[in-house]
This record gives structure tokens, C-alpha cells and sequence, in this order.
């Protein structure tokens, strides 16, 4: 089955694709409520507006991860031992944000409950950052040698190409999160959440079409091409209906324009998972960095019956706690006496 390859590629394009939709919007809340200047109602109720679904949206990054590794163990391999501190340091900003959301409303005193809105709005930018130029390199390359392995010292990732992934994933989350404010919240919240998006959009969005183009630039592709005039498309539609009080549609029509947007980088580097700065013989592609078949087929199995399963209890949840919500909501800061003794 020569074509499960490109099927799990395209299949891994759709957990990045869901990952950066779904995380993108609460990494952008969490900078905001640890980097920018709010009360404390405000915060929970930012804090709020995330708290069912944020845990599972990290479910894409897991199931990415995991999926790279089962059916590209050549690619896993050289892209994490390739970027190994840096996805450390990830992991660790991941750590601290899931940490600070689940304890910054058991802070006692004001000077730690700013603490930990410090560690939730590093853990958010970090992590946005690491994650995009993880993408960035994987799409525009590393220096590896014909091994696999990354040549150059600990920092020979850092390049402008991965420096430009991360700005774009930042700003992408950031201008996400607030037109999710706008779908999620009413009142004030709202009201200025979607002066920000009027405003910024178009600057917040532009590092991920530049991403785009830069990829598209080394690798040319007629349907690459098309994908990015749909995400400008998109990008242009979100803008006219955000202003026109389409909130609802004009969300959505940003989703699509991270959708093509991604699509036309992996379609424009397809077959090619992970180009060698170093020589284009080195290139670990589809073929030469995949499993073997079975071991494809018996993911594909699986997949077929799991995946279904997570889609639709993911989309019950955000069904569930689909209501706006206003700071009215909620309640003054109180401390609880333990009966504990």
C-alpha cells in the first residue's frame, strides 16, 4: 500500500491543522491574561471562557506527536533530536501554564496569584513560539547530514525561518483568541475584544503568510497557490464580517485562513517531511522516513475507529459550554476556610 505514506502525512497535517484552531485560541488567552493589564474578575473571566476545553485541545499536540513518531520514526528522530531544547523548553512552558491554571484561583495573597498569571502567560508565548518554529523548521529545514543527524552547535535551529514560525503561531494566537472573546463573552469584554480585531488583524495575520510564501517560494505548487489565495480570501472575509457583527462568521472565517494557510505549506513541501539545509540528498521525505506498511495499515485501523470517537466527544463539550459569558457572572473573590484540622 504505497499510498498510506502520504495518507498518514496528510492525516498528521490535520492534527497540526486542529492543534493551531483549537490551542491557538486559549495559548492566546493564556497571554493575555498573564500579559496584559486586567482586573481580577476580568481574568477569571477570561480564565473561564477556557477552562472546560483547554486541557483537551492539548490532546491534538499529543496525538501529533504521537502519530510523527509511529508512522515517520525517521522524521520524529531527527526533528526532535535536531530541536531537542527547544522542545524542552516547550514542555516545561507547558508545564507551568497547566500548573497556573489550576492553581492561580488558590492563591492567598495577591503577589502569587500574580505569579502564577506570570507563569500562564509565559507557558502560552513560549510554547506558540516553540511550537511554530518546530513547524517552521520541519517545513523549511535544519541542518542535517545524510545520517539524519543536525550538524552546527545546540542553537543551529535558530535560524530566521524559525524565528519567523513563531511569530506568526504568537500573533495568530493572539488575534485568535480575541475573536473568540468576541464568540465567548458579552459585554465590555466584547466590546473590546473586537476593536483589537478590526485593528490588528491583518498585521497579526501577516507572518503566517509570509511562512507561507517562503515555503512556497523553494517549493512551487499550482494547488499550494490556490490554498494560499483561499486563506487571503478568508482572511479578507473574517475582516469584512467582524465588522459588519458576523462574530460567529467571521471566527470561522479565520479558522480558514489558518487552514489554507497551513495547507499550502505542507501541500507546497510534500513529499519532502523534514528538507536538509545542507544538501537536498539528504531530505527525509514520505518514503524513505516512513514505517513499514503494516505497521501503517494497523494505525489506519485504529485511527478509523478512534478518531470519530475524540471528534465527537470534543465537539459535545464545546456544544456544552457554548454560552456567552459576562463578568456579572462571575462571583467577588472569596477565601474558603478548610475543616480540615
Amino acid at each position: 500500500m504505497e499510498w498510506l505514506p502520504t495518507l498518514w502525512f496528510i492525516v498528521i497535517a490535520i492534527l497540526w491543522c486542529g492543534y493551531l484552531f483549537l490551542e491557538g485560541f486559549d495559548l492566546g488567552v493564556g497571554m493575555l491574561i498573564g500579559l496584559g493589564k486586567s482586573t481580577e474578575k476580568r481574568k477569571r473571566l477570561l480564565l473561564n471562557t477556557i477552562g472546560p476545553v483547554w486541557d483537551g485541545n492539548e490532546v491534538w499536540l499529543l496525538t501529533a506527536g504521537g502519530a510523527t513518531f509511529a508512522a515517520f520514526p525517521h522524521w520524529y528522530a531527527s526533528l526532535f533530536s535536531a530541536l531537542y531544547i527547544p522542545l524542552t523548553i516547550v514542555l516545561i512552558a507547558l508545564i507551568f501554564r497547566a500548573v497556573a491554571i489550576e492553581y492561580r484561583g488558590k492563591a492567598i495573597t495577591a503577589l502569587t496569584r500574580r505569579a502564577w498569571d506570570l507563569a500562564l502567560g509565559l507557558g502560552s508565548l513560549v510554547a506558540a513560539f516553540g511550537v511554530g518554529a518546530m513547524l517552521a523548521s520541519t517545513t523549511l529545514g535544519l541542518p542535517l547530514n545524510e545520517n539524519g543527524d543536525r550538524i552546527g552547535g545546540a542553537f543551529a535551529w535558530l535560524t530566521w525561518h524559525a524565528v519567523l514560525g513563531g511569530v506568526a503561531v504568537v500573533a495568530f494566537c493572539w488575534i485568535h483568541a480575541l475573536a473568540f472573546l468576541r464568540l465567548k463573552t458579552d459585554g465590555p469584554v466584547r466590546e473590546e475584544a473586537g476593536k483589537l480585531v478590526g485593528r490588528w488583524l491583518p498585521v497579526a495575520a501577516l507572518p503566517m503568510l509570509l511562512w507561507a510564501l517562503w515555503v512556497l517560494a523553494n517549493n512551487n505548487s499550482t494547488l499550494a497557490w490556490v490554498c494560499l489565495a483561499l486563506s487571503v480570501v478568508a482572511l479578507i472575509a473574517a475582516g469584512v464580517m467582524g465588522r459588519s457583527g458576523k462574530e460567529g462568521k467571521s471566527f470561522i472565517a479565520l479558522g480558514v485562513m489558518l487552514l489554507a494557510a497551513v495547507a499550502a505549506i505542507f501541500v507546497a513541501a510534500y513529499p519532502v517531511v523534514l528538507p536538509s539545509t545542507l544538501d537536498s540528498a539528504f531530505d527525509l521525505t514520505v518514503d524513505n522516513a516512513s514505517s513499514t506498511p503494516y505497521t501503517l495499515k494497523l494505525m489506519s485501523i485504529v485511527a478509523a475507529f478512534g478518531v470519530p470517537l475524540v471528534l465527537a466527544y470534543q465537539a459535545w463539550s464545546y456544544w456544552v459550554f457554548r454560552k456567552r459569558l459576562r463578568e456579572e457572572h462571575i462571583p467577588e473573590t472569596h477565601h474558603v476556610t478548610s475543616i480540615v484540622k
